[in-house]
């Protein structure tokens, strides 16, 4: 079976790479250059993408630093260097994107639909789930609505199916 990943060459997508070609996919990666600050991720998931010999490694360019809004994509925002956990669940980080994984997953989806795959992993996680909006389990749910309504395939009864096999971890819990 075919399942495009989500991969940005950090620690949760690249567990997600190795957790679908364990559960038996042919792994389609698709990365991202969207204009972010930290350009050594784009490098990584190369790096992740040649090591895990994935079948095709996809990288989509657009450029989200025309609307700032973020610490990722605007000069004039520090990026922090910590971000304390009782900070991330009382309100949105500077480091949110505005609509970045919404974005992320259409570009998945459309990739996904091009090429008959029924999967898309995301590496959302508990941190992550605490201050981003679309990090959470509501988000993805609706979207999986979105992806059974919106395409060929969902209207024919076989929608791609988004996993999230972290979702319910913390980063220190993927180390171990």
């Amino acid at each position: 079976m075919k399942a495009v990943i989500l991969l940005s060459g950090g620690l949760d997508s690249t567990t997600v790479v190795y957790q679908a070609l364990a559960d038996g996919c042919q792994a389609y990666a698709i990365s991202f250059d969207y204009q972010q600050r930290h350009r050594q991720e784009l490098e990584s998931a190369l790096a992740v993408a040649n090591a895990a010999r994935v079948v095709e490694h996809q990288v989509v360019q657009f450029d989200l630093s025309l609307w700032g809004g973020s610490a990722l994509t605007d000069d004039s925002i520090d990026v922090p260097q910590e971000r304390p956990l009782d900070e991330m669940a009382q309100k949105i980080p500077v480091t949110y994107v505005p609509a970045r994984n919404t974005i992320f997953l259409s570009f998945a989806l459309g990739y996904a639909e091009s090429i008959n795959a029924e999967r898309i992993y995301i590496g959302v996680n508990a941190l992550d789930y605490s201050g981003y909006p679309d990090c959470r389990l509501d988000y993805i749910q609706a979207m999986q609505e979105v992806f059974s309504l919106g395409t060929k395939q969902g209207r024919e009864g076989n929608p791609i199916q988004i996993y999230t096999p972290l979702i319910n971890l913390k980063k220190t819990e993927l180390s171990n």
